[in-house]
């Protein structure tokens, strides 16, 4: 066990409107992470991940190539949120 964490990232490229959000949300659960996936004006989405560091560290680079009709460009390593913008669940919002 490598202790909980949390991160929060910014994915650039064709990652709205190719189900980004709903996968990411599928693999958070399977990795038994807490947190968000949401839609930013820019085109981006934003990602909020807490759990277990291994986890955390395989769900990152699940999001530098993400679901099959995306295309990443970048993965961008956000400001740390705080303890409170973390639920128990993962959301898509």
């Amino acid at each position: 066990m490598g202790g909980r964490i949390t991160r929060r990232f910014r994915i650039v490229g064709k990652v709205q409107g190719v189900y980004f959000r709903h996968s990411t949300r599928g693999e958070a659960m399977r990795l038994e992470i807490a947190g968000y996936a949401r839609n930013l004006p820019d085109g981006s989405v934003e990602v909020l991940a807490q759990g277990d560091g291994p986890a955390v560290e395989e769900l990152l680079r699940w999001l530098h190539r993400g679901p099959r009709d995306a295309r990443v460009d970048d993965v961008v390593e956000l400001n740390p949120p705080s303890a409170a913008e973390c639920g128990k669940d993962f959301e898509v919002r």
